[in-house]
């Protein structure tokens, strides 16, 4: 059975919750999160003690991102080796709970991976809990290390493309430290850019239907101190064609083989008013997002979600006075279907460049991409 509970930044005693902990209380071993679904309102610890608890948080998106997934579904695996479940049943029900982060398969795959060799060397249940938790730690680590590479790849390729800085850029989702072990992927670049003083402005979409920009991405540029503004996805269009965007820079949940990237819907048509308005449309990831075993967008599974997040807003958690908190608010008449995909897919024709920690490939080509994944295993071994 899921076990879980709440934790408020007061009771934890913490000044900053980071996204992602494993923490070991006197009562055992827990994977703690930051709720990300009672952001910016409260910043409230979510405390996971089961692998069930853990997929119930990946699925209502209190944990979420594609480099973050991996990383909990890692500490999943590890968290059900330590306290002494059934890991393969726990890998299972961690790597299918959201089927577009590819991320999040490949961090229960390696915790796995590295429980199953332990076993096979002759090594005892707790060794090979062991070995998955340092498997887990060993992929927090390396994700902080591939952020500030992004960044540094990121920021040089800005400059390169928009000499002179001063830079205005759009972005949607959110891509930073909320969804990363270190500070993010696109959000790291643009940050990286307002501390050397080249951004001018950063446009924050808000994303519909959950509002990921307007709840996440403004709350982490406003901690940083950065010049945002909020716009609802639809202005995208006339922000383009007043000329006030520069560069649109965007994370990845999945990259296939070819290097159509599936990203959060509404990704696909900035990347269509981006290459109207001649902007550079730039996708940063970390390698371990590109999925060589999906050949093209076409075969990428898009996630579809309850209908419910379109047809309502979700009410504050926190009280707000005639509202019952967490609770939903009705915005269509009772009874009406919703198309809600989580993501949608923008091929590689459309994208300037797609910046990793290994590398920047631009054209964004198949072969290219296959060169940098090869060159990616040859450093890791």
């Amino acid at each position: 059975m899921a076990d879980h509970y709440a934790q408020s930044r007061e009771d934890s005693g913490q000044t900053e919750i980071p996204a992602i902990s494993w923490q070991e209380p006197p009562e055992g071993p827990v994977v703690v999160l930051l709720d990300q679904t009672r952001l910016p309102a409260e910043e409230v610890e979510l405390v996971c003690t089961d692998a069930p608890a853990l997929v119930e948080a990946i699925r209502t998106l209190a944990v979420r991102g594609a480099p973050l997934l991996g990383i909990a579904g890692a500490y999943g695996v590890a968290l059900a080796a330590v306290r002494g479940f059934d890991v393969e049943e726990a890998a299972g029900a961690l790597a299918g709970a959201r089927p577009t982060a590819v991320n999040l398969g490949a961090g229960v795959r390696r915790a796995q991976a590295a429980h199953r060799a332990a076993l096979a060397a002759g090594g005892d249940e707790e060794a090979a809990a062991a070995a998955a938790l340092a498997a887990a730690r060993a992929l927090h680590r390396e994700d902080a290390e591939a952020s500030s590479r992004m960044a540094e790849r990121g920021l040089a390729l800005l400059g390169e493309l928009l000499p002179g800085g001063g830079h205005r850029v759009l972005t949607h989702c959110n891509t930073g430290a909320l969804v990363s072990g270190g500070e993010g992927t696109a959000f790291a670049v643009a940050l990286a850019a307002h501390r050397a003083g080249q951004l001018r402005r950063l446009w924050v979409d808000e994303t519909r239907p959950l509002l990921q920009g307007a709840r996440l991405t403004a709350y982490e540029a406003a901690r940083s101190g950065m010049a945002y503004t909020l716009l609802t996805d639809s202005a995208a269009g006339s922000l383009f064609a007043a000329g006030e965007v520069d560069a649109v820079l965007i994370g990845a949940d999945r990259i296939a083989a070819d290097g159509s990237v599936a990203n959060k819907v509404g990704s696909y048509p900035l990347a269509v008013l981006a290459r109207y308005h001649h902007v550079p449309f730039i996708v940063v990831a970390p390698v371990t997002t590109i999925d060589q075993d999906t050949p093209d967008g076409a075969s990428i599974e898009v996630e579809q979600r309850a209908g419910h997040e379109v047809t309502e807003i979700t009410a504050p958690q926190v009280p707000v006075a005639g509202v019952e908190p967490g609770g939903g608010i009705p915005v269509a008449p009772l009874g009406t279907q919703a198309y809600n995909p989580a993501f949608d897919v923008t091929p590689p024709e459309l994208i300037t460049a797609i910046v990793t920690e290994e590398g920047v490939v631009s054209p964004v080509t198949a072969e290219a991409l296959a060169e940098l994944c090869d060159l990616s295993r040859q450093v890791t071994i």
